[in-house]
């Protein structure tokens, strides 16, 4: 997959994630896609949650040790 920017929000606990991805996600083009690396256990919640409220897709999550990285398709 052909990830447009990677934000890293490493360390920021709810709403930050999310606050930052949206940010960011107002500088690209629809269908690219945002990859943000997480570790806030709230966001698990709030990213899927995000995205379904602001259109956009959550393409995949994974984990990478203590962290979680989001792929999310702007809508």
């Amino acid at each position: 997959m052909h990830i447009d920017l990677e934000v890293d929000a490493i360390g920021l606990l709810c709403p930050l994630p999310v606050l930052r991805a949206r940010k960011r996600l107002q500088g690209l083009q629809t269908g690219q896609v945002l990859c943000l690396i997480a570790d806030d256990p709230a966001a698990i919640v709030d990213v899927p949650h995000f995205c379904a409220e602001a259109g956009h897709t959550l393409v995949l999550q994974q984990e990478h040790g203590n962290a979680r990285h989001y792929f999310i398709r702007k809508g």
